[in-house]
């Protein structure tokens, strides 16, 4: 299954045909932007108010996630056609004016810019919006879809280029963990033995030395990060596996994130080495890097 950002736009346009030499348009618009759940919000003429819950089935039988925005217009004939109002729409438009006038005398006459925008909205009233929103709506929802694939490949992309960048760093760190041990074993004998020769022979040196071991090896255990890495690597393969999969991901991605970051963070704090410390960092800052693109993704 592919991968889909939630972020996307998709626009289009349909005519519809109501009399000689007019047209009536209605444009479609729908905008995505990224949200942790689904949120609809539409912008309709009063003519397309009722057709707001077929859309809205329409948009949550295919789209998972996100912040979807959806405005559609109305326009009557274009501007150079303009349509001659029938006698009828006028009689009756005069029938209209006298009755208002009659119980509002300080009512203001119709104008001929008033009379040609009726005429406009008379030439609309006979088109089957339904049948046209339905057709429209599905051509704008798959540009969408489509859309929001591309992103999403893009978004993959770059995310396994940073787990890859982050399999060589934990490669780097791996070889690492051995030696920092036995230094700070080293170490903690040296200070011993140092502190020994202060002590003028007041301990002797077998439990001197057995207790240097004792607390080298508790100060080992406590700079060992080799199950940081072993667990960094196994979210790295599931990360991987989950885009490769595709699919409905987000949330676990966000997920498994957030814990990347927890052990680069447990990494970082047990070093006992410069390059180490180098390491996590530099894990740190691209496991960022991920999350706000994970951000995108359905």
């Amino acid at each position: 299954m592919p991968v889909y950002s939630m972020t996307g736009y998709a626009s289009a346009q349909q005519a519809a045909a109501t009399g000689a030499a007019t047209a009536a348009r209605i444009g479609l618009e729908i905008r995505s932007v990224n949200s942790r759940f689904l949120d609809l919000s539409f912008r309709l003429p009063d003519e397309l108010r009722a057709h707001e819950p077929a859309l809205r089935e329409l948009l949550t039988a295919r789209l998972k996630r996100g912040k979807i925005e959806v405005r559609a217009s109305l326009e009557g004939p274009a501007a150079d056609v303009l349509r001659e109002p029938s006698a009828r729409m006028l009689q009756r438009l005069g029938s209209l004016q006298d009755t208002v006038r009659t119980w509002m005398p300080d009512a203001p006459a119709l104008s001929v810019a008033e009379i040609l925008r009726l005429g406009t909205a008379e030439a609309t009233a006979d088109v089957d919006w339904s049948a046209l929103l339905a057709g429209l709506a599905s051509r704008t929802l798959d540009e969408l879809m489509a859309a929001r694939q591309r992103e999403g490949e893009r978004l993959a992309t770059m995310l396994l280029g940073h787990l890859k960048q982050l399999k060589t760093l934990a490669l780097q760190a791996k070889p690492l963990v051995p030696q920092l041990v036995e230094q700070q074993r080293q170490r903690f004998l040296e200070r011993w033995k140092e502190a020994m020769a202060l002590s003028e022979g007041s301990v002797t040196p077998e439990a001197a030395q057995d207790r240097a071991l004792t607390e080298a090896t508790a100060f080992a255990i406590r700079i060992d990060v080799a199950e940081e890495l072993t667990r960094l690597a196994a979210h790295i393969d599931e990360l991987e596996r989950l885009i490769n999969k595709g699919g409905e991901i987000g949330k676990r991605l966000d997920f498994l994130i957030q814990e990347l970051h927890r052990e680069a963070n447990t990494l970082g704090s047990k070093s006992a080495a410069l390059e180490l410390t180098r390491i996590s960092v530099d894990m740190k800052v691209l496991i960022e890097q991920m999350r706000e693109q994970v951000q995108n993704i359905e």
